[in-house]
């Protein structure tokens, strides 16, 4: 995912721009599949939990599969506009406070009692890597830019913290038996950590 190429035997090939990776996790049938190694699931930016559709929604879903017609999908922009926008994200300005910001939310997924959440000791078995300081950050200013502006404020962290943390920290059994996830311990950290 990383080097953005394929190698199949000796020869290797770049993958075009923009190159993205998307992959499903389906929560129901999990027999014959194997969960990823952490070091891989932490190559992923964000998960991002996909809920069932609303009524009317899948009621449109049932429409059109019954009557065979399928809406016909027209580009909304393209592949040079992608490319510009992403280079784009890289101007959005993160001062140092929210850098700071960042960084403390990370380091509480490592060493909750610096940062006065010693109860999360024994429900954290691993926290955020280094990936995760770095997409948080570049999916705060991804955030401020779809909001249209030019720098990122603590609300952009706060939007994008869970889709970027919630597969990065390991829960240990305890934290599974009292029924508590990962959004639960990146809740009471968000809550905890001060705001710039």
């Amino acid at each position: 995912m990383q080097e953005k190429q394929v190698t199949i035997g000796d020869e290797t090939f770049m993958l075009d721009k923009p190159f993205l990776v998307m992959a499903t996790q389906n929560p129901v049938e999990q027999e014959g599949t194997y969960t990823l190694p952490e070091a891989q699931v932490d190559r992923f930016m964000l998960k991002t939990v996909v809920d069932y559709p609303s009524m009317d929604d899948e009621k449109l879903i049932i429409r059109a599969n019954l009557s065979g017609s399928f809406e016909k999908i027209s580009p909304v922009v393209s592949i040079k506009e992608i490319i510009k926008a992403q280079s784009t994200v890289n101007e959005v300005y993160m001062d140092v406070k929210i850098e700071s910001y960042i960084l403390d939310i990370i380091f509480a997924t490592r060493e909750p009692s610096r940062y006065k959440l010693s109860e999360l000791e024994p429900l954290i078995s691993f926290g955020a890597s280094p990936r995760g300081s770095i997409n948080l950050a570049l999916a705060s200013k991804c955030y401020a830019f779809i909001k249209r502006r030019g720098y990122v404020i603590p609300e952009d962290v706060r939007a994008v913290v869970h889709d970027v943390l919630r597969h990065r920290i390991g829960i240990t059994y305890e934290a599974e038996a009292e029924n508590l996830t990962s959004v639960d311990i990146i809740n009471k950290i968000v809550n905890q950590i001060e705001v710039p």
